[in-house]
């Protein structure tokens, strides 16, 4: 029996020990609820920070970029790091290493010193990578019928300290500026706080390491279990499951960093406080967050092309709505930017569902570096070349330029099903 979108069900079964799955997703809950406020720190004032120091709007998507170019050799680093040795030590390594850069923007920017602050800023994409890693650690031990809603239960629980974290600017600006440190770095020193505790949490209590197991269950039930169990038989041809999932995430990215980046900027030029930009930004990251068990149900229930198409066509919404929002209104924004965030979540679930689904165990971490490799560099693309579009034309040509963008991604996602279908009749 075939699920709708691809998938088969009643063989292909993971040998799962579900204590262990339990213990892993709570691990990974606590502390994806600790580094979620690292990650928004960057999200939210980073362009600012860089507009002050640098004094122009058109290199104010630089620190987006230059964190999300250090997010991408994290993530090759990380799953390097995890394929050898383990999701715990990758994952520990990569939060404590944000830790060490959300640290040194302070630093920079209590000095002054922009070359400094890109440096730190690059680092700090340690943290972003290892935020989004940790969504494979909690797909290793799930059967695949149920490999949406593991990782979306690791993602949901970035929600709490990624909603929380924006709503604490002003507050984290004081406690700065009574420190004697500009007060758009005061989010970093939470980063450097949220960040150094995610990493000590999975490196005293993430074991068993969840991927090192499931090799181990694999490898004691024998080649063909663990070729079956751990590779979703309806998941080839791989390279082109590989090759759709790689597409899906990484327009998503491009298209969420863009508009994402430049929305705070957009709002700042246009009369709106600093507190009601991080409070968009908070609609933000809890709209790409807190919808993910219903993003992990539709992929185990419809399948995951199925839910990448829905990721295109809500964030065309998201682009369209952004464009005609009235420049005065916070609510229209948010509406924007939450329905940006729901797009993502949609492009994220189903990618890696996807992923995880067409790659064996024995380079399965390695091969997710890599992807996210590529995410990353969406990603550091699109905060860069949004400062300039914004600069050149208008936020309205960015928003829906990536609305554009986005929906493109749905006749290939037709395409390779009708062909899917095709193959198996």
């Amino acid at each position: 029996m075939t699920r709708p979108g691809g998938s088969r069900t009643g063989h292909a079964r993971d040998v799962v020990e579900p204590s262990a799955q339990r213990r892993t997703l709570v691990v990974l809950v606590c502390a994806q609820v600790l580094s979620g406020a690292g990650l928004a720190a960057g999200i939210t004032v980073g362009a600012l920070l860089a507009q002050d120091m640098l004094g122009t709007t058109s290199l104010a998507g630089l620190p987006t970029a230059l964190f999300t170019i250090g997010s991408a050799v994290a993530a090759l680093t990380v799953g390097r790091v995890s394929q050898r040795a383990g999701r715990r030590p990758g994952l520990a390594v990569g939060y404590l290493t944000g830790a060490v850069g959300s640290l040194g923007v302070v630093v920079a920017a209590a000095i002054d010193n922009v070359p400094l602050v890109f440096v730190a800023l690059f680092v700090y994409g340690a943290g972003t990578a290892t935020n989004l890693q940790a969504r494979y650690a909690g797909a290793d031990l799930a059967a695949p019928a149920r490999r949406g809603r593991a990782v979306s239960t690791v993602l949901v629980a970035t929600t709490l300290g990624a909603v929380v974290g924006p709503n604490l600017v002003t507050v984290m600006g004081d406690v700065a500026m009574a420190w004697g440190i500009p007060s758009l770095a005061g989010p970093f020193i939470l980063a450097g706080v949220a960040y150094g505790s995610a990493g000590l949490v999975l490196l005293t209590w993430l074991r068993p390491d969840p991927l090192l197991l499931a090799r181990s269950m694999a490898t004691s039930a024998g080649p063909a279990a663990q070729e079956q169990g751990h590779v979703d038989d309806d998941a080839a041809p791989r390279r082109g499951m590989v090759a759709l999932a790689a597409l899906v995430m990484v327009v998503t990215q491009l298209v969420m960093v863009g508009i994402m980046t430049m929305t705070p900027v957009h709002m700042r030029d246009h009369g709106h406080t600093v507190g009601a930009a991080g409070l968009v930004i908070a609609i933000h990251v809890g709209a790409m967050y807190l919808p993910s068990p219903v993003s992990g149900w539709l992929v185990d229930r419809f399948g995951s092309r199925v839910v990448a198409a829905a990721a295109g066509l809500t964030l065309l919404a998201s682009g369209i709505v952004a464009a005609i929002a009235p420049v005065e209104s916070t609510a229209v924004l948010a509406i924007a930017l939450g329905l940006l965030g729901l797009g993502w979540s949609f492009g994220l679930i189903s990618g890696t569902a996807m992923l995880t689904n067409a790659v064996p165990l024995a380079t399965r971490a390695k091969t997710q570096g890599a992807v996210d490799l590529c995410i990353a560099l969406a990603g550091a693309g699109g905060g860069m070349a949004s400062g300039i579009v914004v600069a050149s034309a208008s936020f309205t040509a960015l928003s829906v330029a990536g609305g554009l963008i986005a929906v493109a991604t749905v006749p290939v996602i037709a395409i390779a099903s009708i062909k899917r279908r095709t193959s198996h009749l």
